[in-house]
């Protein structure tokens, strides 16, 4: 297996590197089970934010970076758009995505009382990694759909084409690499 070495939010770590087709591979950033760069990513992204009365991430990688940054800012809620309706939920809200690293389109689903709650509110975007932006972009419609007010988009990392953008603020710039592990320029 190849591996991406890099400093994230001052920490040194080892992305496998994972095919999306026979010519593109990218660096696999996955926070679950990592608490020391969750935090450290969370505390420096918070640096960064605009100010905002909730954050909304999506299910399923964005979770433990959207719960930690909403612990250490002493917020008593953050808002999860899931891939799929729960049994609880009083009604949803739902767009399409398409993800680099989903196969088929996916589905958003926001809680209508969540809904309630965003509307009129300043909503802090969350993500591990933003790539393409489909899922940033579906996340923005829930958020305007509910009546709420984005005020920012974060990421821990930013890949391809994400990089050059001006709408996100992001903590590194994360490589697109060839079959053989080197970067594409």
């Amino acid at each position: 297996m190849l591996y991406h070495n890099m400093k994230i939010a001052g920490l040194d770590r080892k992305l496998p590197l994972c095919p999306v087709n026979e010519n593109l591979y990218i660096g696999a950033f996955v926070m679950f089970g990592d608490t020391e760069l969750t935090t450290a990513c969370a505390e420096e992204l918070l640096k960064k934010a605009p100010e905002y009365d909730y954050i909304l991430t999506a299910e399923a990688k964005g979770i433990p970076l959207a719960h930690e940054m909403a612990r250490l800012n002493g917020d008593s809620y953050y808002f999860l758009a899931r891939k799929a309706p729960k049994l609880y939920m009083t009604g949803v809200l739902e767009v399409n995505v398409r993800s680099i690293t989903t196969d088929a389109e996916q589905k958003l689903f926001l809680d209508t009382a969540d809904a309630e709650l965003m509307k009129g509110k300043r909503v802090l975007i969350v993500d591990d990694v933003i790539s393409t932006g489909e899922s940033l972009y579906a996340l923005e419609q829930l958020v305007n759909t509910a009546g709420g007010i984005t005020v920012g988009k974060m990421t821990v990392l930013a890949e391809g084409d994400a990089q050059d953008r001006n709408d996100i603020t992001y903590l590194e710039k994360l490589p697109l690499f060839k079959p053989d592990g080197t970067v594409i320029e």
